[in-house]
């Protein structure tokens, strides 16, 4: 059973994703926050595996929450699922850096949104390639010194590996890219996240460009 926190500060909106999550035989609502702080705190209390976080928020925003929350090794079971109105917003990638595992937009489909938490509460990051790329090419033009290790750390085959993963590419895409298997693939990324002290796939990108490893503009899909 995914334990679901949703943390928006739209009562309706709470509402209506909350009958969604309920309405899914393997998940159940175990909270709702109205704004960062209350996310945080029943983070802390109501034992979620997830939370459903809106950026926008009175006081603490999504984004801050979203930090304190990933920070706190009390916490690090705890996954950050990010909800943006538009999937260009330049909070996104901000939300990225905190320690967010993905982001969603609030358009998106019943089915996908159900889908997409339990990909990120099953560990996996939500990174849809073509919205990614834009983010990146919007701003993350000046790279910047990564808050976690750097890709010096790494061997060239796994800086290789860490590049896809930038790109938006999952274990299988990568294994083909490489010729390799895709257990191998994914073996790859773990001793790149832990090398690189990252969280999930999703701070391997923001390292893949931030390090200057992957530039933007240089990217496909």
């Amino acid at each position: 059973m995914i334990r679901v926190l949703l943390a928006d500060d739209q009562t309706l909106v709470r509402a209506a994703f909350a009958m969604l999550v309920e309405s899914a035989p393997d998940m159940a609502v175990v909270g709702q926050a109205g704004t960062g702080r209350e996310a945080v705190d029943l983070a802390r209390t109501a034992r979620a595996d997830l939370v459903l976080m809106d950026i926008r928020m009175p006081g603490l925003d999504g984004i801050e929450a979203t930090r304190i929350i990933a920070a706190d090794e009390d916490l690090a079971g705890v996954r950050v699922l990010v909800l943006t109105t538009y999937d260009t917003d330049e909070n996104i990638v901000d939300a990225l850096r905190a320690g967010a595992s993905g982001f969603l937009v609030k358009d998106t489909r019943p089915a996908d949104l159900l889908d997409a938490i339990r990909t990120v509460a099953a560990g996996d990051a939500l990174l849809s390639p073509g919205p990614t790329a834009r983010l990146i090419e919007r701003f993350l033009r000046s790279p910047q010194t990564p808050a976690t290790g750097g890709p010096e750390c790494l061997s060239d085959r796994e800086r290789q590996v860490l590049t896809l993963v930038a790109r938006g590419l999952n274990n299988t895409e990568i294994a083909e890219a490489l010729g390799l298997s895709p257990l191998t693939a994914k073996t790859h990324v773990s001793r790149i996240m832990g090398k690189v002290g990252a969280r999930d796939r999703a701070q391997l990108v923001i390292i893949g460009y931030e390090s200057g490893l992957v530039i933007p503009g240089n990217i496909s899909g």
